[in-house]
């Protein structure tokens, strides 16, 4: 797995080997990426459920300002920080852009600062039932009624969500079993 684009593009990023991490495909990182286009440059960013990093890390190398990086996982944490040193090697970068915070995604730890412009989630497939209600209404508290970021949530493609205060603006991937990305927005008061 690598990362597919920007200026850290072609570096190999690490996954704990063993581990139930299940990390975003590179072809479905590059639909995300083309999808957001210049919207990501300049982002500051949340990736939940980081895993590998390879949303965040891909975000950063694409131009995205910087962001936190929430992994519950000792043994993921580690390939994590090991992956942001070296896309902050690749870039040139002094690596104050990012943080890893080791807790649980359900924490909200959303680093300090502005509300983010882009939040990724990508949880494990089995947990999305139990933890996107939970999320999305943590999200609702957190963030203004009127934040203009975006919520890009990585799901099967039979999965579907649709959560109070949010509307799902555009959706990568169908096919059952397959990965699949939507893109979730505040939903405008009437």
């Amino acid at each position: 797995m690598r990362i597919s684009g920007g200026r850290a593009r072609g570096i190999e990023l690490q996954v704990p080997r063993g581990d139930a991490v299940r990390p975003a495909t590179d072809g479905m990182r590059q639909s995300v990426f083309s999808s957001l286009g210049a919207r990501v440059v300049g982002a500051r960013f949340v990736d939940l459920f980081a895993g590998s990093g390879a949303y965040g890390l891909e975000a950063f190398s694409r131009g995205a300002s910087g962001g936190t990086f929430v992994e519950r996982s000792a043994k993921a944490s580690a390939c994590l920080r090991r992956n942001m040193g070296a896309v902050c090697q690749s870039l040139g970068a002094s690596g104050a852009e990012l943080h890893a915070v080791e807790a649980d995604a359900l924490s909200l730890p959303t680093g300090a600062g502005a509300p983010p412009d882009l939040v990724f989630v990508d949880p494990p497939y089995d947990a999305i039932p139990e933890v996107a209600p939970v999320l999305f209404s943590k999200l609702s508290a957190a963030l203004a009624p009127d934040w203009a970021g975006l919520v890009v949530f990585e799901m099967p493609g039979e999965t579907s969500l649709a959560p109070a205060g949010w509307t799902c603006v555009k959706r990568l991937g169908r096919g059952a079993r397959q990965p699949s990305v939507a893109f979730f927005a505040r939903a405008k008061a009437v």
